[in-house]
């Protein structure tokens, strides 16, 4: 008896102290969400940016000699111009060089013409609703961003597994609960039947 009164009072313990961290998390993921799903309720804009910008002679023949001169060609072009985005990839051939930064601020795309010494940037920074989309997917962001949609969900799960729980300890609508929840499973199974 008084194990069981404990690993209730434990639930609601859990239950309340993930509820304020949980609660913005869901309301974040959950507008996020709705813009994902409806992205005809923004209209886009083309935001686009080109620069160019010319290498130093000097510079130019001292990278020609580099299997892959793109870190330093990064380096060089982020001390003259802000750049958005984090390394994403990059290519090196027949004297032509193109570099593609990604994050959810936007992208940048860099095409280096080797023996001219021309480098033009395109810059595309992100709208407020690409931005937040890319954030709910989790799309182009770093580490820390990863951690937190990863451990987001875990507290998630927990809040939810201790409200679970509460809901079945009120023992004068236990058999109304388990028919909500019997009707929910049957509804979430049947909309995914639907959806695929």
């Amino acid at each position: 008896m008084y194990q069981r009164r404990d690993f209730y009072r434990h639930a609601r313990y859990v239950h309340g102290w993930l509820s304020a961290f949980a609660f913005i998390v869901l309301i974040f993921f959950a507008a996020t969400g709705l813009l994902l799903n409806n992205p005809d309720w923004f209209k886009s804009s083309n935001n686009e940016q080109i620069v160019k910008l010319t290498l130093p002679a000097a510079f130019v023949s001292a990278i020609q000699k580099q299997e892959n001169p793109t870190q330093a060609i990064l380096d060089f072009v982020r001390d003259k111009q802000p750049l958005i985005g984090r390394y994403k990839s990059s290519e090196v051939m027949d004297g032509e060089v193109m570099i593609r930064l990604e994050s959810p601020a936007g992208s940048t795309d860099l095409w280096v013409l080797m023996d001219q010494g021309e480098v033009e940037i395109t810059q595309k920074p992100a709208t407020t609703v690409s931005l937040l989309n890319d954030l709910h997917r989790g799309k182009n962001v770093g580490v820390t961003w990863h951690w937190l949609i990863d451990i987001s969900a875990i507290i998630i799960i927990l809040l939810s597994l201790a409200g679970y729980i509460l809901f079945l300890t009120i023992k004068t609508r236990l058999i109304t609960h388990l028919l909500l929840t019997a009707g929910s499973i049957a509804a979430i199974i049947l909309l995914i039947w639907f959806a695929i």
